[in-house]
């Protein structure tokens, strides 16, 4: 029997991701200002995949801990759906992403940390933060992939489904780039932050 049950430690994940959202938002940078905002970072958006994803496993527990012995037909047939979404959000979502988000934050940082997360970044963002958002997240899908049974899909689904997020993912971070150069009130200011001493706060990412 497991120390703490897997229904909790859902819970205590989910919370502390939305204590992560919740603080990153509320940090002031002006890169967050900009179109797209928070939505331009592969860590942003993996965050909320985390988040979303254990939100639909709580959902889950909570959904079969009420259907249980019910005998209701149509509850349980709701209940397989939503843990094939679950099981499905796991393979396609939550564990390619979040590996290639921490795999390659950490990579780029050891060999040279201006390159992903300049040093005026810890003037925004504490440690526990940074980790929050580059760290825990792959030891929090390794503790759900190891105390919970799931049925993935099919591989050439799930490469299809992986391979439409990276497409669509390309794609935004084009438009983003267009709206940027487009505009003609970002132009000046952008080559003044490129060329000052604190510039590539503001045009590096994050992840």
């Amino acid at each position: 029997m497991a120390l703490v049950p897997c229904q909790v430690l859902r819970v205590a994940i989910l919370l502390s991701y939305c204590s992560i959202l919740c603080n990153y938002k509320a940090i002031e940078m002006p890169s967050h200002q900009t179109y797209g905002g928070s939505w331009k970072f592969l860590t942003f958006i993996d965050l909320v995949i985390q988040a979303v994803f254990f939100g639909i496993c709580v959902l889950t527990d909570l959904s079969s801990l009420l259907t249980r012995g019910s005998g209701n037909q149509e509850q349980e047939r709701q209940l397989r759906k939503l843990i094939s979404l679950r099981d499905w959000m796991l393979a396609v979502l939550a564990f390619p992403v979040g590996v290639f988000v921490v795999a390659v934050f950490w990579i780029i940082y050891a060999y040279d940390r201006e390159m992903i997360y300049p040093k005026l970044l810890d003037n925004f963002i504490p440690g526990w933060l940074n980790h929050g958002m580059h760290t825990t997240v792959l030891p929090f899908i390794l503790i759900e992939m190891r105390t919970s049974h799931h049925a993935y899909p099919s591989r050439s689904s799930g490469l299809a489904a992986i391979c439409t997020f990276s497409v669509g993912y390309i794609l935004w971070q084009r438009t983003t780039f267009l709206k940027k150069t487009a505009d003609p009130f970002n132009r000046r200011p952008r080559r003044l932050l490129r060329s000052g001493k604190h510039g590539r706060i503001f045009d590096e990412r994050e992840s």
